[in-house]
């Protein structure tokens, strides 16, 4: 209820109306008049029992005895006997020199119950309940207030040489048509350099991840240069994991930082103090260029905003360094890094496990991710014409050409585990390690088999595991005399061959039905050797 009716009830109360006349009065229900007249009756936390008060009461001015000063004298002396007397108590005695405050005997308790951050109804409800506390709640309010009161913090004036930092955030842009009958309020980008001052705005719809770097990006060339360092709050486009320590940023935001040589130096959690002055440049920017504006488009309003930077946000002096901040711009810009000679290539990122064929998937195509180990994670990089494939350690595995088409199996021959012109050509070279003559029958047979004939050129590399390499040579250039191509017939010619080397040798003795008997050719070499002595010796001559 406003102040003005409640003081009207309490009043027509406090003069005997009744119910009925003041609702007729005031317009008040009767129901909320019946409950001031019930608070009326009652005492109140503020002014507490209606027994006399055990407050004490203000102390004197100051000065006392001969020493009181003639302005304190003559205050005394204008003050009427009956307000002197009552001044002075029940007793007449003169008041202490200082007031002591009812909650004095229960401060410690007091203390302890704001330090668990209790407030002042439910310390004092707890004092009147277990304590037998008999004095108003507004006592128990002045001793609550003066515990938490605190010494003014003291702020440092942090202070960067010319490039050294540049600061940025996001806020909310002014309403913009965003269809039809809709207005909507888009995200505020807002890049401020520390030492000059100087802000690029821009508006967006999206504020994920791609678009906090694409927007740093476009802030580095609007200045024509880079910051070394860029502090930023803990938003998820920026920082994945807030650490005090070792924070994890956004993998594009840190590559794109990378690019650029700028390092990332995000703040403390609750500690939005340390890039005060973008939150400054933000508050500046909606509560001067936007405030009370709607925009047809988010063009309309980033042109207007680059307008209104050019003629009123540069041109102005800085509130606390009573400069130019456009002249300051340009004793920081040739301070500021150089930009790199190429555009950053933005991308998103992921995490994909390689399947038993060797692949990941990315957006319904398959790339080969090979090194990498089957049902392994690999880290993936999608670019606008690339996809790139990373370990766990950021070392790139392999790069492909992103494909136009769903469904999709970028694999190269060197990749798959059976590929049918790929095993022509092994099998043949396995050939030509046996001998000439076999790589010769081999090519032989696939050109009058053709891709069929691969079982046969199995057959023909596995002979050499059975046989000797002289022995297949040897089979092979008979068939290429007489025009036989057929594995069946080389392996049968050398089956013969190992067959007739494998039968066994007759075994000689001494004694066999066959072989007649050594007398025999005793008696046969003795007679046929003295016959030719005699023959001999009848053609000798006499006188010899």
């Amino acid at each position: 209820m406003k102040q003005h009716l409640r003081i009207t009830i309490e009043t027509l109360l406090e003069g005997g109306a009744s119910q009925r006349e003041i609702e007729r009065r005031t317009g008040v229900d009767r129901k909320t008049i019946r409950r001031y007249a019930r608070l009326a009756k009652s005492p109140t936390l503020a002014t507490g029992s209606s027994g006399p008060s055990r407050q004490t009461p203000p102390p004197r001015p100051p000065g006392s005895g001969d020493g009181e000063g003639a302005e304190v004298r003559e205050a005394h002396l204008m003050t009427s006997a009956p307000d002197r007397a009552a001044a002075a108590g029940p007793s007449g005695s003169p008041p202490p020199p200082s007031c002591v405050s009812a909650c004095a005997e229960h401060h410690e308790w007091i203390a302890a119950q704001v330090g668990l951050g209790r407030n002042a109804v439910s310390i004092y409800q707890d004092l009147v309940e277990t304590r037998g506390f008999e004095h108003a709640y507004n006592s128990v309010k002045r001793c609550v207030a003066k515990l938490r009161a605190r010494d003014p913090e003291r702020f440092d004036v942090l202070e960067f040489p010319p490039g050294e930092e540049a600061q940025v955030d996001f806020g909310r842009g002014a309403p913009t048509l965003y269809r039809p009958g809709c207005y909507r309020r888009p995200w505020l980008f807002v890049m401020t350099l520390k030492y000059s001052g100087k802000s690029f705005r821009i508006t967006n719809w999206k504020a994920d991840q791609e678009t906090w770097a694409r927007l740093h990006e476009q802030g580095f060339h609007t200045f024509g240069g880079c910051t070394r360092y860029v502090v930023l709050d803990n938003l998820k486009a920026g920082v994945l994991r807030p650490d005090i320590y070792e924070p994890e940023l956004n993998p594009v935001y840190a590559a794109l930082l990378a690019h650029y040589g700028v390092v990332a130096d995000p703040c403390r959690i609750g500690d939005p103090n340390r890039k005060g002055t973008v939150e400054s440049a933000i508050q500046h920017t909606q509560g001067t260029a936007l405030k009370g504006k709607r925009f047809d488009s988010i063009e309309a309003q980033n042109a207007w905003l680059a307008h209104w930077e050019e003629r009123w946000a540069a041109p102005r002096i800085h509130g606390r360094k009573k400069r130019q901040v456009l002249e300051m711009f340009r004793q920081e810009q040739p301070s500021l890094q150089p930009l790199p000679a190429t555009r950053f290539r933005c991308f998103k990122q992921g995490l994909r496990t390689v399947d038993d064929g060797g692949l990941v998937q990315v957006d319904g195509s398959y790339y080969a991710a090979l090194p990498a180990p089957l049902h392994s994670q690999v880290v993936v990089r999608i670019y606008d014409r690339e996809i790139e494939i990373l370990d766990t350690t950021g070392q790139v595995l392999r790069r492909h050409e992103k494909s136009a088409c769903k469904g999709t199996f970028i694999l190269e021959s060197g990749d798959r585990l059976f590929n049918p012109s790929r095993e022509t050509g092994r099998l043949l070279s396995k050939a030509e390690r046996i001998g000439p003559q076999t790589a010769a029958f081999a090519q032989q047979l696939f050109a009058r088999l053709g891709r069929p004939g691969q079982r046969a050129l199995y057959g023909l590399t596995n002979l050499a595991r059975t046989y000797t390499r002289d022995e297949i040579e040897a089979v092979c250039t008979r068939m290429l005399a007489g025009q036989c191509h057929s594995y069946s017939a080389v392996r049968r010619a050398l089956e013969r061959i190992r067959a007739l080397a494998a039968q066994p040798t007759p075994t000689r003795t001494q004694a066999d039905p066959a072989i007649r008997d050594i007398g025999e050719y005793q008696t046969f070499w003795d007679t046929h050797s003295h016959s030719q002595e005699d023959r001999t010796n009848a053609h000798v001559d006499p006188r010899a």
